[in-house]
């Protein structure tokens, strides 16, 4: 099965739908599941930050958001994000697949590895590479701005960057800011589960020239003008995603 992290407008990209309710060892997911259809292929929903946006980046149950996927079956995720730029030409309203990730968050429960079995997972690709071309492709379809590649940087949230640490990522040659990608990725990786990440611009950060002071609402209108699109895009990515022969992480 394919599954989807997203905002709550994804509720109606969903045919069929119905709740799915998973009991997990990590408490609940930030919302129930739900199963639906998309061209007629097995989708699994979950709003990453549940359904009426009250986790903030911070206090997101991610542990129990991958586990729910992996109890309803589900082999490979498609994660969509708003994100900041950090570089001129990757501009609000285009969309971005990225190849890697830095990660600046802390005393988030990142991991499914507690003991007294340890063990150490190999993340070195945290996005499957099959899985960011079919993403590349899918967007593309829809007439989208896509960049194929990039780093994304996570911060900690719930706060926007300074500008001193913006302009320290922008010279780290980094094009992106998120604040939810980490330890998601992880935690997919760790269940087995192949993980591709498609990035909403909504804006530039602060590091970027004169840019003004990134604000929630801009962030919230800039994503919900590209959700049609971004819809759109995914739904493009079902049949080739539930054909493709991934080699994905093992559990």
């Amino acid at each position: 099965m394919i599954g989807v992290f997203g905002g709550s407008g994804f509720y109606e990209f969903l045919d069929d739908s119905r709740t799915a309710p998973v009991a997990t060892s990590y408490g609940e997911p930030a919302a129930t599941p739900v199963v639906g259809s998309v061209g007629g292929i097995e989708v699994a929903f979950i709003p990453r930050h549940g359904r009426n946006h009250q986790f903030p980046p911070h206090l997101v149950p991610y542990r129990a958001n991958v586990s729910a996927m992996k109890l309803l079956g589900v082999d490979r995720i498609v994660a969509s994000s708003a994100a900041g730029s950090i570089k001129a030409e990757w501009a609000p309203g285009h969309f971005a697949v990225p190849r890697q990730l830095v990660d600046r968050t802390w005393g988030r429960q990142s991991t499914f590895f507690d003991g007294p079995d340890v063990r150490h997972a190999a993340f070195a690709d945290p996005y499957n590479a099959e899985m960011r071309s079919i993403a590349v492709a899918g967007m593309r379809s829809t007439g989208a701005t896509v960049h194929d590649g990039g780093t994304v940087v996570v911060i900690q949230g719930p706060r926007f960057s300074t500008r001193a640490e913006s302009a320290s990522f922008a010279s780290a040659g980094w094009e992106l800011l998120n604040m939810t990608q980490m330890p998601e990725a992880a935690l997919a990786a760790e269940a087995g589960i192949c993980y591709v990440n498609v990035s909403v611009i909504t804006d530039y950060d602060v590091g970027i020239g004169d840019a003004a002071p990134v604000t929630h609402d801009e962030v919230l209108r800039r994503f919900a003008e590209s959700l049609r699109t971004l819809q759109q895009g995914i739904a493009a990515m079902i049949p080739p995603l539930q054909a493709a022969e991934l080699s994905c992480p093992e559990p």
